[in-house]
């Protein structure tokens, strides 16, 4: 496999399309589309960025999911509160930025930050990174009028219930699997 172009075929708002040429393993060319937060400069900048982080919080022995409205999709998942960096913060930053605006809570500590890793590898190059956190406070909602939330703690009992009954972004399964069987 070897890229052999690249170029931007749509610039919207949010996400760039670009379009990419590659010489399959047959000796075939192959057109490949992508779409990226932000601009790439050239191939050499693919899957470079950190766009966003998840976040994977608890508070008393319990799992906080947002129940959320996802327009691409349709419908009403469950979901980690997860969000962009904004340009000049810090992933910690962030970290406490994002919760407060999709949940009201605070970040009593950060357990751990993952390294980044690719969020959707079959059509982007956007990198993210998970974090852990003990989340404390109450509820209040400070989100966008284009967001529809309702965040929540729940045990693994009630996690189990969800699993089985409800969908689940594919980040939010995994945290609420491992936290389920832990």
């Amino acid at each position: 496999m070897k890229l052999l172009g690249m170029e931007k075929v749509r610039d919207g708002k949010y996400l760039k399309n670009y379009e990419l040429t590659y010489l399959n393993k047959a000796g075939r060319e192959k057109k490949y589309e992508i779409v990226s937060r932000g601009e790439i400069s050239g191939p050499e900048a693919l899957g470079q960025r950190v766009s966003g982080v998840s976040i994977v919080a608890y508070h008393d022995d319990k799992l906080l999911l947002l129940r959320e409205f996802r327009m691409g999709v349709n419908r009403f998942i469950y979901n980690l509160c997860a969000g962009m960096i904004n340009e000049g913060e810090s992933i910690e930053e962030c970290i406490q930025r994002e919760l407060y605006e999709e949940t009201g809570l605070s970040v009593k500590r950060i357990r751990t930050i993952l390294p980044p890793s690719y969020a959707a590898v079959a059509f982007s190059d956007v990198k993210t990174q998970i974090a852990f956190v003990d989340a404390e406070g109450s509820f209040e909602d400070h989100t966008s009028e284009n967001e529809q939330i309702a965040a929540g703690f729940y045990t693994k009992e009630e996690v189990r219930e969800l699993m089985e009954t409800e969908e689940f972004s594919s980040r939010a399964q995994i945290a609420a699997y491992y936290f389920m069987i832990s």
